[in-house]
């Protein structure tokens, strides 16, 4: 199986975060990697990682990074692949992260989820991959109709509690 979404995290601290990323990755079994790389201490690596990641197949990166959060950026301006970053929470509940992640020069764009959202990164991946991939389509719009029952459901519990003054 060749990866088509590579999860990259500045270092596994990350991982609780991004491990949503790869649980719905791999609910809609679309094949991914995972790695730990640091845009300061590592920067070749990444820089190395950027260059080679279109040629090894992948097709959508999904950087998570807290702090001063420049992987996600590094990372996109060594690529023409499409680059998701996920802020992660820390200092300043993540607001520097997203920040730093939303702040792009020109030409150089990462399309940015909120803090800690590495599921939302992941389904905005699979969004991407979909367009070409009928049968991935599929299980998107199966996904997405799953969370309108779950709404549903919810709502008709709440019908059922009780209150001396709730009037529905």
């Amino acid at each position: 199986m060749t990866p088509q979404v590579s999860i990259i995290m500045g270092s596994t601290s990350d991982l609780p975060v991004m491990e949503k990323a790869c649980k719905l990755l791999d609910e809609m079994q679309v094949p991914f990697e995972v790695n730990a790389l640091s845009a300061h201490r590592t920067p070749e690596a990444v820089e190395a990682f950027a260059h080679s990641a279109k040629e090894r197949g992948i097709r959508v990166i999904i950087a998570g990074a807290g702090m001063a959060a420049a992987l996600p950026g590094v990372i996109a301006a060594s690529t023409t692949l499409p680059v998701i970053g996920v802020p992660i929470k820390g200092m300043l509940d993540g607001l520097d992260a997203m920040l730093s992640i939303i702040q792009m020069p020109p030409g150089i764009p990462v399309a940015t989820v909120g803090v800690n959202g590495a599921q939302n990164a992941a389904i905005l991946a699979v969004e991407m991959l979909a367009l070409s991939d009928e049968s991935l389509a599929i299980r998107l719009q199966q996904y997405k109709d799953g969370l309108k029952e779950k709404i549903e459901k919810a709502n008709k519990e709440l019908a059922e509690v009780k209150y001396a003054f709730k009037v529905n």
